[in-house]
């Protein structure tokens, strides 16, 4: 059977998002969004998803291009003199992987985000990172065990069909490995993602290219829809609209019927 879940990242991160989210669940093809908990317009995004139950929110985890839940003397090693997560990933990576006290926050920070979930009251559907951080391998880890404990059954690996482009070929192994550790926990991982190489760019004819792509199995196609391009915290050069119109358009749906797609959330799917 082939399963597709529509994800929609950055779910909370400002109203022209939010609004976008909401009229590509009603009236496109999206199933799935995917929650900042700390992020500018959480709360109303909070309101509409309850709103819309047949819509699958999941928590997207948030380490880098954003600021923390916990106070910022709680996480002193996380954040820079804004109170903003640091934006160098690769030295935050480091710090991660080789000091203990950051790691300690990390997990702190990690499981506040999850807390802050819960008190939303919405059922978890899936977990994934901002950027996809929690392909680095102890952010990885760390989200497997408390997205457990909090009850989350699935779990984004970016894995793509295709050889990545640019710096992506650097992350595969890692997202290949994130996969096998969330399958090992019990937990669903895609078998294929949709939206990494075109990331920011998934208007209709990219989308309507990877739609012949899905497989038996369980697939994701993530985007980044909003009703503006232009927007605090925007995604640089992202083509948001054409975004929201891919998932608005007539001809994407017709051709998810015509190659016998069936369409979800994670937990309409559930682990086989």
């Amino acid at each position: 059977m082939k399963r597709l879940v529509v994800t929609a990242d950055d779910f909370g991160a400002a109203i022209a998002v939010n609004d976008a989210v909401e009229q590509a669940h009603q009236s496109g093809i999206l199933t799935a969004a995917s929650l900042m908990v700390a992020g500018d317009a959480a709360a109303d995004a909070v309101q509409r998803a309850r709103r819309l139950p047949r819509l699958g929110v999941g928590l997207h985890l948030v380490l880098v291009d954003g600021c923390p839940i916990l106070p910022p003397e709680q996480v002193p090693d996380l954040i820079d003199a804004r109170g903003r997560f640091r934006d160098n990933m690769a030295l935050a990576g480091f710090a991660f992987a080789f000091r203990p006290a950051v790691r300690r926050q990390l997990r702190a920070e990690i499981e506040a985000q999850f807390a802050a979930f819960a008190a939303t009251g919405l059922p978890l559907d899936h977990v994934n990172a901002h950027k996809h951080f929690h392909v680095h391998p102890v952010i990885g880890s760390i989200l497997i065990a408390t997205a457990r404990r909090h009850g989350a059954k699935a779990l984004r690996a970016p894995v793509e069909p295709g050889r990545p482009k640019g710096s992506g070929w650097l992350a595969a192994p890692f997202a290949r490995m994130l996969r096998r550790r969330a399958r090992r926990n019990a937990m669903d991982a895609p078998d294929r993602v949709f939206g990494l190489a075109d990331s920011g760019r998934m208007n209709t004819a990219n989308v309507l290219r990877a739609i012949p792509q899905v497989s038996d199995g369980l697939n994701e196609l993530y985007l980044h829809p909003a009703v503006m391009d232009q927007w605090p915290g925007c995604g640089p050069d992202y083509r948001h609209r054409d975004e929201l119109a891919a998932l608005l358009d007539r001809d994407v749906r017709d051709a998810i019927e015509a190659h016998g797609i069936a369409l979800g959330n994670f937990g309409d799917f559930g682990r086989e």
